[in-house]
């Protein structure tokens, strides 16, 4: 059966159709991973996204029951060159195509994701439609891509995909943290876990209030989807918890905290998506490849006085980390937990557990540090 893509510029890509029936209007991003597309399609930093991966031939080794990253996925549709109708690898349990027809995702298979990838890179990701229809008039397609064109996502879709009710992770950890889910994925809690510490979890909406009553010694601000200057309520939370516990965050946290003390953020032409964007450490200039999933940035000409870039991207030289120690915040843009992905730098997660352990024993000094955090 035959399937479409339809870009806002007009673009239309015609190929086979996989996974679920329908239409689905999202933003069209890429990823440039060899492997790991159940993580990715799992992530749910994705949500209201089409996503097309750049490796050839995707599906060869199924889906496992080992690999989400969250409970469903979040994304809208899955573009690839040649999609793979026979898995084989042992610990598979169904097919790829399987999965997404059970999660209401579309799939096209057998278009120029070279063309398309190379589209996007040069005009930036644009907003497009993904089909199980195949033959249109040209008055239909005049029709889908003006739908297109007027479609408006939901602003802050963190509140869409983040969990509902708080839940405990390792309840014997002796590291207590709090982590806010913002759109978190499943490797990022469980490595802090597997390192020692108690990871409370709770809703994107939840206030600084319920963080400090709880008594929690650390605080952790996940990743997530979507524009950061979208997310009002997230920030309120953050303002007022600045000063009054060590906070550290990635990605979508990371952005968070940057706007809540000062720095601007603004959206990348096509993002950084995928397992092998090289990034330095300003400090050390020790060079690591890192996960990464994000479609914007921080401006590092804005960051505030109490800012101290960590990390540069070594390809277009994007600020990818922070910190402010007087206020004990530490933030980086890419994911340390690696899924999927290199583990160059899953030492910083070791970093800050070391970190965790010695704010655990030592509160922070209120009166001094809230003083020109902006």
């Amino acid at each position: 059966m035959l399937a479409t893509l339809i870009l806002e510029d007009g673009t239309i890509y015609k190929g086979e159709h996989f996974g679920a029936f329908g239409t689905k209007i999202g933003e069209i991003v890429f990823n440039t991973s060899m492997t790991g597309y159940q993580e990715i399609l799992t992530d749910p930093s994705y949500a209201n996204q089409i996503i097309t991966m750049t490796y050839p031939e995707i599906g060869n080794y199924g889906i496992n029951e080992e690999d989400f990253e969250s409970i469903s996925p979040k994304c809208l549709g899955f573009v690839v060159k040649e999609y793979s109708k026979y898995e084989s690898h042992y610990k598979s349990k169904y097919n790829l195509s399987d999965y997404l027809k059970n999660n209401g995702i579309i799939g096209i298979e057998g278009i120029d994701t070279r063309s398309l990838v190379i589209k996007i890179r040069e005009k930036g990701v644009m907003k497009c439609m993904i089909t199980s229809d195949a033959i249109f008039t040209e008055d239909d397609i005049t029709q889908r891509i003006a739908a297109i064109c007027i479609h408006k996502p939901n602003k802050d879709i963190v509140l869409d995909v983040s969990t509902k009710k708080s839940y405990v992770i390792n309840p014997e950890g002796e590291i207590d943290l709090a982590l806010i889910d913002y759109g978190t994925k499943t490797g990022i809690v469980n490595s802090l876990a597997k390192r020692g510490c108690r990871v409370t979890v709770y809703p994107a909406d939840t206030n600084a209030e319920t963080i400090l009553n709880n008594g929690h010694k650390n605080l952790f601000l996940s990743n997530g989807p979507g524009d950061p200057a979208d997310c009002i309520t997230e920030l309120k939370t953050i303002e007022e918890l600045i000063g009054k516990i060590p906070i550290f965050g990635i990605c979508l946290g990371y952005q968070l905290l940057s706007i809540a003390l000062g720095a601007k953020t603004y959206k990348l032409k096509y993002g950084h998506r995928g397992g092998n964007h090289p990034v330095i450490n300003l400090q050390t200039e020790k060079v690591m490849l890192t996960s990464q999933n994000h479609g914007y940035a921080v401006d590092m000409n804005t960051l505030s006085g109490i800012m101290t870039p960590t990390y540069k991207n070594l390809d277009d030289d994007t600020l990818e980390g922070f910190e402010a120690p007087r206020l004990k915040i530490y933030a980086v843009q890419f994911h340390p937990e690696a899924k999927p992905g290199p583990e160059d730098a899953s030492v910083i997660f070791d970093d800050w557990i070391e970190l965790m352990k010695e704010f655990q024993m030592s509160p922070i000094r209120k009166a001094e540090d809230m003083v020109n955090v902006g």
